[in-house]
Order: structure tokens, then C-alpha cells, then sequence
């Protein structure tokens, strides 16, 4: 199957940050799509070796998980998808020399609109669900660090994510994270 009919690739206004929609194929019973192909993938240009595979489920509507990143050695690039319910997914470009250094890009995933979003090390990322008991499925590019794991608050004033909530749902560590400012960036 040619390339340009198994996926559909949309670029952002953050480099290096695409928004992949893979074709689906649907009758009565539902549909059947690849979710990552890496031949595929590597024909428009992703060659990415993916390491881990996570995924999450929020029971309630308003959940918030973020913003997060992982330093380097251990830093993840991440391809993001919503397998049940929806979720509004944001990416936080956290390069310091990149032009778009402090901006986000947000996009509703769910699992009606298949739409994924591959974002690349050097950014931080979150979601807030937009429904109950909604899952999110996300592949990385290395696994888990603790010693590497960071985060940024979800409100810092100067990234001004617009979450559409004023009250999420938050775990303790996303509520005492601190601005991009304060926590800094290795990128």
C-alpha cells in the first residue's frame, strides 16, 4: 500500500512536532488500523526505535497528567494516541534555541478520530481528559528514569496552556511542580 494512503501526516507550528492520522479500515464490525508501522513511518521520515509502551486510564473527565519530560541520557521522544474516551494532548517546546522555545501546541485525541501525535525529544508533555475512564497509549523512545524524570507546572503563566479546566484532577507531584523558569531546561 503506497504511503500516502496508509497515513496521513500534518505538520505543526513547533518543529519536529507532527500529528499522524493512520488510515483506518472499517465495516459493520468496526474498523482495523496500524497504529505504528515502521516502514511506514520510516518512508515519511520517523525512525524512531521505540523501547516502552504505556498506558493509562483516568476515571474521570478533567484528569490532568503533566506537563512531563525526561532528561538526558534518558530522555523519550513519544507517539501518543487516546485508546477509549478523549483527551486534549499537549507538547511544550522546552529547546532553548529553538524559536518556538516556551510555546505549545494542543490537539483533541480520542479514540473516535484516531488522530496520534509523535512528539520529540526536547518537549514536555501532558493531557486533561475530556470524558470519563479515558485511556491514553503512548510509545517511548527509552523507558523509565526516575533519576531523569522532571516536570512543569500545568498552569505556569508564562507557557499559558489553555487546558479549557480551572480545576483539574492532579496528582500530588503535577501540583507542586514548579514554572519552566524555576525547573529549567537541559535541551
Amino acid at each position: 500500500m503506497p504511503v500516502s494512503d496508509a497515513l496521513h501526516l500534518e505538520t505543526t507550528p513547533l518543529e519536529g512536532l507532527l500529528l499522524l492520522t493512520p488510515r483506518r479500515f472499517g465495516d459493520a464490525r468496526g474498523f482495523f488500523s496500524e497504529s505504528w508501522n515502521k516502514a511506514t513511518m520510516q518512508a515519511v521520515g520517523i525512525d524512531l526505535e521505540f523501547v516502552q509502551d504505556n498506558h493509562s486510564l483516568s476515571e474521570r473527565k478533567g484528569t490532568l497528567r503533566g506537563l512531563h519530560f525526561q532528561t538526558p541520557p534518558m530522555a523519550q521522544a513519544k507517539l501518543v494516541r487516546c485508546g477509549r474516551g478523549a483527551l486534549f494532548d499537549v507538547a511544550v517546546d522546552i529547546r532553548r534555541a529553538s524559536p518556538t522555545f516556551g510555546q505549545w501546541f494542543g490537539v483533541e485525541l480520542s479514540a473516535e478520530n484516531g488522530r496520534q501525535l509523535l512528539v520529540p525529544v526536547g518537549f514536555a508533555h501532558g493531557f486533561v481528559t475530556l470524558q470519563d475512564d479515558t485511556e491514553i497509549c503512548y510509545k517511548c523512545t527509552a523507558p523509565y528514569a526516575p533519576d531523569c524524570d522532571a516536570e512543569i507546572a500545568w498552569n505556569d503563566p508564562v507557557v499559558g496552556v489553555d487546558w479549557g479546566v480551572s480545576e483539574p484532577v492532579l496528582s500530588d507531584k503535577d501540583a507542586q511542580a514548579g514554572p519552566l523558569a524555576k525547573v529549567g531546561t537541559p535541551f
